[in-house]
């Protein structure tokens, strides 16, 4: 890069300036990964100080049955395929119970876009999930979800939310959005949902009180540009809204094995690698400089690696999702290495090793605890990355 552009991206970010397109792509060019670090490092701790929040949480899929064959997802099945699954409600309600253990607060549902289903499968099954886990929030289903439901039920998206908020929802999932542009969509989505739906959704959850977060699958076939104008339409959305907590880089996962049945269902793998741990943290530090309206980022560390998520904390992450124990959506697309579950002692430790303050929180971003950090007085601590 430049030597003053370099001096110009720097000014407008430490005067609180907002990005350009221009400027997104061109940070993206840069090969400076401490420099970016740095910048988004900044804002972070502008944002957030020395605070890495988390949540304890369990993800729920009630059915991998799925219309759709995007080309990236690997954990859809057709009905009657080896594998194929739909939980009764009463399944479902039994396996979230079980869940319920160290002081759970959020229980996160996802399924495919059942053929046969019908609509009143999912509103009874948030309330007699909420009936049997009153103190559990329920973040469930996408937008595309949403968007499905208004054609298997007849109904118009106000009114499905109406009945599922009624039912307990307390947030949507961020997913689906994948990469918005159309030029790479229409490579990567098997479904109806894209831009104009899938915002018209989240506007509408938010003009319902609802806040939820925002995500971007990347590593696959986009270029850096399509991630810029990925953010730039969250952002937008944002400054009329203000519903987004935080934004969710998504690490697009390999096969690293075929599927159990023999079926490579992940189309992309022979025309793309997956991002590397530097591609992962520049990612992460754009996005904190471009997304300024948005309080949180968020790293996944399923879907990126312990060590990524916590060097991601130094490049503009201020969030390290939680618990898990079970996310079948990435865990069936690979053999990445990533454990099954991380319980809160594991998560305060790799917190504090990165050198932040750990602080749980529930699904409003409301904060449950707050937690010592790291021992500064121990040269073998880590710190956090110093200005």
């Amino acid at each position: 890069m430049d030597a003053g552009l370099k001096r110009e991206l720097e000014a407008k970010v430490y005067a609180g300036e907002r990005l350009t397109r221009e400027d997104g792509i061109a940070l993206y060019e840069s090969d400076d990964l401490a420099w970016l670090g740095g910048l988004a490092h900044h804002v972070r701790t502008q944002k957030n100080g020395d605070v890495v929040h988390f949540n304890v949480n369990r993800h729920l899929n009630m059915t991998n049955v799925c219309s759709a064959s995007c080309a990236y997802c690997s954990f859809q099945r057709k009905p009657g395929e080896k594998d194929a699954y739909t939980m009764r409600i009463e399944e479902a309600v039994r396996l979230a119970k079980a869940m319920e253990v160290d002081s759970l607060t959020e229980l996160h549902i996802v399924n495919g876009l059942h053929p046969t289903l019908p609509w009143r499968y999912y509103p009874r099954s948030l309330r007699e999930l909420k009936a049997a886990l009153p103190n559990v929030s329920l973040k469930a289903f996408t937008a595309t979800e949403i968007h499905w439901f208004e054609r298997i039920s007849g109904l118009s998206a106000d009114e499905i939310l109406d009945e599922l908020i009624d039912a307990g929802l307390e947030s949507l999932t961020g997913g689906g959005a994948e990469i918005f542009d159309w030029e790479v969509r229409q490579h990567i989505v098997d479904h109806d949902t894209h831009w104009e739906d899938w915002s018209r959704i989240h506007r509408l959850a938010h003009g319902k009180g609802l806040k939820t977060p925002s995500t971007m699958l990347y590593g696959h076939i986009e270029e850096p540009r399509h991630r810029v104008d990925h953010v730039l339409r969250l952002r937008e959305l944002q400054d009329e809204t203000g519903g987004f907590q935080v934004f969710i880089p998504l690490r697009y996962q390999h096969d690293f094995h075929d599927s159990k049945d023999g079926v490579v269902r992940n189309k992309l793998m022979a025309r793309t690698e997956m991002a590397t741990g530097a591609e992962a943290l520049k990612t992460f530090a754009v996005s904190r400089l471009l997304f300024d309206n948005v309080p949180h980022v968020k790293v996944f560390w399923v879907m990126h690696g312990i060590t990524t998520a916590q060097l991601a904390l130094s490049h503009g992450a201020d969030d390290m999702d939680g618990s898990v124990v079970e996310y079948k959506i990435t865990h069936d697309a690979d053999n990445f290495g990533t454990p099954n579950k991380l319980g809160r002692d594991d998560l305060l430790g790799l917190i504090r090793d990165a050198g932040f303050r750990p602080v749980e929180r529930n699904t409003r971003y409301e904060v449950i605890r707050e937690y010592d950090g790291p021992d500064l007085t121990r040269r073998e601590t880590p710190q956090a990355m110093r200005l």
